[in-house]
């Protein structure tokens, strides 16, 4: 009931409620504002001034404050009373800075509890608390609190060590940070050495091929005469620079090897090394976890590489793969255009039988077949017979009309235009170079058309 009538009065005097939250004991920071001559008693019905001193690591701000808890409090909500804390004249100075306030009597509590003052930002998160005292008139006990006095100076000395330790822990942590972003430097640059040195064996493979190119030539030079011994020479001397240029690469990427080897063990010492930190300081929990991040987007980074080198495999294996369907390509290739000769033939001796028949159709409406003498040979002119077979061999030439895909024979009634659908129908045209197929032969055609996709 002392409690909330104090709240009450306290909001009716600044009009606002001060800011609080739920944020727990464990995580608030004791050591940013610290709390000076604090009596182990006060006089109850007497105002009270409370002194404080602000470190260089809080920056004040207008909505802090300076509330009374009781001791065993775990939230900021659980003030008893409480006073705007006021900004110093210099909020952004690099020294401490020395306050004081003053709580009303009126608004302090009235039983023989023990309470603490506590500094509380505008977040609601506690900076600083006192030593405990309590609300009542001095007596002759209270000159056995010496000792009680005594460990708390002991509290407050142990404090002090430990936020030193803190310090150290904190300064080994950020050492460790800067060591981790050199050897991220160190890899990024080794990376870009191996990629260096893969353009360079590029280079190498197609200085290679030149080489070979440059034998044959030699070849060709020794052939044409000994006027070419001085070009051969000078020629001999380039290939021997590009050997031992291609073997000083292939020193250099073993020596990159071996570097990225040992950054690799230094990244794993150094884990070993946060982790034993972790173990000493639980609020650097999270800086270590980022540091744990980052050497596993390392090993994802190692992972991508071996996935790159795994995808050139395939490549090359596409590659071959083209080069065989290729060649498949240009034997279906040779096997149309000797289909493409056969047909061209056929259709130049259909058209010669054409010939023939209207001509031998001509010849018969203007010159009839004379009748064999009576006074010739035994058994008559053969060549007289001859030429009326071929005549007729003609004539049924010129009225039948046969397919040379399905051996189909068509009447001489049929129109040219059907007869040529008829031929099409058993072809296969591609869309793209217009070269006919068999239908029979799809496989060859869409090996065609699957050769067109990979170009």
């Amino acid at each position: 009931m002392g409690a909330e009538l104090s709240k009450t009065s306290t909001m009716d005097e600044t009009s606002d409620e001060p800011p609080t939250s739920a944020v727990l004991l464990d995580n608030c920071h004791f050591s940013q504002v610290v709390f000076n001559d604090v009596e182990k008693f006060y006089v109850p019905g007497i105002d009270i001034t409370c002194y404080y001193t602000l470190t260089q690591n809080i920056v004040p701000r207008r909505k802090d404050w300076v509330g009374i808890f009781r001791v065993g409090w775990k939230t900021t909500r659980e003030y008893y009373t409480f006073t705007w804390a006021p900004l110093p004249s210099d909020v952004h100075s690099d020294r401490a800075v020395q306050q004081q306030i003053q709580f009303k009597a009126y608004y302090l509590p009235k039983d023989d509890e023990y309470y603490q003052f506590c500094y509380v930002d505008q977040d609601g998160v506690v900076r600083g608390a006192s030593i405990p005292f309590q609300f009542r008139a001095e007596t002759e006990d209270d000159i056995l609190v010496v000792t009680t006095q005594g460990e708390v100076e002991e509290i407050e000395l142990q404090n002090k060590n430990l936020r030193e330790e803190n310090e150290e822990l904190k300064a080994s942590c950020a050492s460790l940070q800067k060591q981790n972003i050199a050897l991220q430097e160190e890899l990024s640059k080794a990376q870009e050495l191996q990629k260096s040195l893969e353009s360079l064996r590029s280079n190498t493979d197609k200085l290679e091929l030149e080489l070979n190119s440059l034998k044959k030539e030699n070849k060709h030079l020794k052939e044409l005469g000994d006027c070419r011994v001085a070009e051969l020479h000078q020629l001999k001397e380039q290939i021997q620079s590009v050997t031992s240029d291609k073997e000083h690469l292939e020193t250099r990427l073993k020596t990159a090897l071996d570097h990225m080897d040992q950054l690799q063990s230094q990244v794993l010492s150094y884990e070993k090394e946060v982790e034993n930190l972790s173990r000493l300081d639980r609020d650097k929990t999270e800086q270590l976890e980022s540091l744990k991040e980052e050497n596993r987007q390392l090993r994802m980074a190692t992972a991508q590489q071996q996935q790159n080198c795994d995808l050139m495999k395939e490549l090359e294996e596409q590659k071959r793969l083209f080069q065989i369907l290729q060649a498949e390509k240009n034997k279906a290739d040779e096997e149309n255009q000797k289909l493409r000769e056969e047909n061209d033939g056929l259709l130049r001796h259909l058209s010669q039988a054409r010939a023939v028949s209207s001509f031998s159709v001509v010849s018969q409406a203007q010159a009839p077949i004379p009748a064999p003498e009576v006074g010739g040979l035994l058994f008559g002119n053969p060549y007289c017979a001859a030429g009326a077979n071929l005549g007729a061999g003609a004539a049924d030439l010129a009225s039948i009309r046969k397919c040379p895909m399905c051996d189909e024979v068509f009447p001489e009634d049929v129109e040219t235009s059907q007869y040529e659908a008829h031929v099409q129908s058993h072809l296969l045209e591609c869309p793209l170079c217009s070269e006919t197929f068999e239908k029979s032969n799809k496989q060859v055609f869409d090996d065609h058309m699957f050769c067109h996709d990979l170009e």
